[in-house]
């Protein structure tokens, strides 16, 4: 839910894992639900089947899953609100509804799937990769925030050091973890979770830096605020030796 939609066009850079020449300019489709007043469009698979939100006329916002040139409408059964976030290559989407609590939810086969941390006072899901790894971030009892991961029906919770609050936004097959955390001055930073090991992802001479994707290839897309206020997305390329 955090992701801005300027961040689209670079979503797509997540596609496939080998490496691609892109051309020196891109060819917009605008994507429109029919009888919607806003649209977005956050998350795509490698077969371009694209998932987000839009608002009907009465402002209630819910779900889409945009493939082969038809869009369906993803509504979870009794909530207040259905944001579609990620879709894989398996056609399992992941998101967060209202109730007005926030839920995750999965997708698949047809069939809806809460996804609530124990104990948690609100869960958002983000992303899920082709191995059913689920990222996303939840409230605790103290109103904190939290990143999660599960994998194989386990919730594993992190936290970037001393942090204040830390939610994580993407997952690769590898099961790398990108997100953004706050530090103890209140500055957001994106970081970088690897085989357990973290990382801070901080644009160049930013105010602040927010990491929303990561793809096989390990290039990581996300968002900077520089120093004027102005915000820009940006594509992190893994640097070699």
């Amino acid at each position: 839910m955090r992701r801005a939609f300027f961040v689209v066009l670079l979503l797509s850079f997540m596609a496939g894992e080998r490496r691609i020449a892109w051309p020196a300019s891109f060819d917009f489709t605008t994507i429109d639900v029919p009888n919607s007043v806003t649209t977005n469009a956050l998350g795509i698979n490698n077969q371009g089947q694209i998932v987000s939100n839009y608002s009907d006329v009465s402002g209630r916002p819910l779900g889409f899953l945009l493939s082969g040139g038809t869009f369906t409408t993803i509504d979870v059964p009794n909530s207040d609100g259905t944001d579609a976030i990620g879709i894989n290559n398996k056609d399992q989407i992941v998101g967060t509804f209202g109730d007005p609590m926030f839920h995750g939810f999965l997708l698949s086969g047809g069939t809806f799937t809460t996804i609530d941390i124990p104990d948690g006072f609100g869960t958002v899901v983000e992303e899920i990769n082709d191995r059913g790894q689920i990222v996303g971030s939840f409230t605790d009892a103290n109103f904190e925030e939290h990143g999660l991961l599960l994998s194989e029906g386990t919730f594993t919770t992190f936290d970037f050091p001393n942090s204040t609050r830390t939610s994580s936004g993407g997952i690769n097959n590898q099961g790398q973890i990108v997100g953004t955390y706050v530090d103890a001055s209140g500055g957001e930073h994106g970081f970088l979770l690897s085989r357990g090991t973290f990382t801070t992802i901080d644009f160049p001479n930013s105010v602040t830096t927010n990491a929303f994707g990561i793809n096989n290839r390990g290039q990581i897309v996300g968002l900077y605020v520089d120093a004027s206020g102005a915000t820009h997305g940006f594509v992190a390329e893994p640097a070699h030796p």
